[in-house]
């Protein structure tokens, strides 16, 4: 039997391979790992659905394979009295470096003049083929052009395969775009390659699996959503005398109490009062999703590039157990030892310049949420207080979001919950958790 790539999560349908677990000969047992697939960014081992003798390897480290194409043959008990060994040559030969199972049907440049197109803008006085009244009146009712179809019949007539042959190539067209994405609309060609090595010396690095699943997201967000950036200040010189007044504390646990510990807690709280920016856009259905719970992301710098994991039900926990899983899933991030499962599901998503010393920024729209909050570094202002000029730790925001759902005045609302929740932090709650 062949072991196939299994499906890999929601918007996930392809990898690079990267490491392989398993060698010819080696017997293997059912949820063992046999190879270590790149997907989009994180990296996880995929496990076998069955036991038995590897007795041919079908990929190689640096391949991109997609799901349903076979991974190794495996030879069983089972199946060693049914099958001879003919399916490994069958599976290595259509082993071409492009997926051999579901893409090439989808495909509509594979057939621009199919046979059931006649022409994209029939003339008014075209002759309308003939075919049933059965025929004609459902064409009537889906509002379709009889005369762009080719009848299969003698004398052109046309048959019922012929339209249901139209009506599904129409629906491969439609999955088409909505596969490309807007982005795909324009069909902008890619800027021509410069040869930059004749002006100096260059050094030529290929772009990773992970910077291109970067890229293609933040364009697809880029291209989809109109993104408006609301900008505000927080006064967090309170917030940080009582992170510091705690963080011995919370140290002598195991725990690094941070400012984005305070961040989520203070965030899922507007969540739940502005629950517009707990949504999704459902593009084809056209409806808003609200969400009754709060998985907020986080966004990792890494070496190999951004990645953000999510932390789940940030309105169920407290700063100490928020605070002791971020430093857990931003460290596994890192070393890339997260989970794909681990990636998905958000419903907000936290940018934090501040460690690196960024002030504002315009974040972009983690999709398909509808709204990203960036914190940049807190720095010593000048700020007026009741007549008097006192030094202040300020804390820039950006809010980006998507402006198809939501509109600027529930952006302002919002960002004013915000900005209260981070100069009026209760610190009672701290207090308890030490106790």
């Amino acid at each position: 039997m062949d072991l196939k790539l299994p499906p890999l999560g929601e918007g996930i349908d392809s990898g690079s391979v990267v490491g392989i677990l398993v060698r010819e000969d080696d017997q293997i047992t059912r949820g063992q790992g046999v190879i270590e697939l790149e997907t989009g960014k994180a990296i996880a081992p995929v496990p076998s659905s069955a036991s038995g003798k590897v007795t041919k390897i079908l990929v190689s480290i640096g391949d991109k394979i997609s799901v349903g194409q076979a991974i190794l043959s495996l030879e069983s008990s089972a199946s060693a009295s049914v099958k001879p060994p003919s399916p490994p040559a069958a599976v290595s030969a259509p082993r071409p470096n492009r997926p051999a199972a579901a893409p090439p049907p989808p495909q509509p440049e594979e057939d621009p003049e199919a046979a059931t197109w006649v022409h994209d803008d029939p003339a008014d006085d075209s002759p309308v083929p003939a075919a049933s009244p059965t025929i004609r009146r459902l064409a009537r009712e889906l509002g379709i052009d009889l005369r762009r179809i080719h009848g299969s019949e003698s004398g052109g007539r046309l048959v019922m395969d012929d339209l249901r042959a139209y009506i599904q190539r129409l629906q491969r067209l439609a999955a088409h775009v909505r596969t490309a994405g807007p982005s795909a609309a324009p069909s902008q060609p890619p800027q021509p390659s410069v040869d930059f090595s004749k002006w100096g010396p260059v050094t030529k690095r290929p772009m990773s699996t992970l910077r291109k699943a970067i890229a293609t997201h933040l364009s697809e967000s880029w291209h989809t959503a109109p993104r408006v950036t609301q900008f505000d200040e927080a006064d967090i010189t309170a917030l940080d005398q009582i992170r510091k007044n705690h963080a011995a504390a919370f140290e002598k646990k195991g725990v690094r109490l941070t400012l984005t510990s305070f961040a989520l807690k203070i965030i899922a709280d507007a969540l739940g009062r502005h629950p517009v920016f707990n949504t999704s856009l459902d593009e084809a259905a056209n409806d808003v999703i609200y969400k009754e719970y709060f998985h907020i992301g986080l966004a990792v710098d890494s070496e190999q590039g951004l990645i953000v994991p999510v932390l789940r039900d940030v309105n169920k926990k407290d700063i100490m157990a928020l605070s002791k899983e971020m430093n857990d899933i931003a460290a596994r991030t890192r070393e890339r030892k997260i989970s794909l499962e681990e990636m998905q599901g958000g419903t907000f998503t936290i940018t934090n310049q501040g460690g690196i010393g960024g002030s504002h920024f315009t974040p972009i729209i983690n999709r398909p949420e509808t709204a990203i909050l960036g914190l940049g570094r807190g720095a010593l202002k000048a700020v007026v207080r009741e007549g008097k000029i006192l030094p202040r730790l300020m804390l820039p925001l950006a809010l980006s979001y998507d402006h198809r759902v939501i509109d600027g005045g529930a952006a302002v609302r919002f960002m004013l919950d915000l900005v209260k929740g981070f100069e009026n932090f209760d610190e009672k709650t701290l207090v308890q958790l030490e106790n």
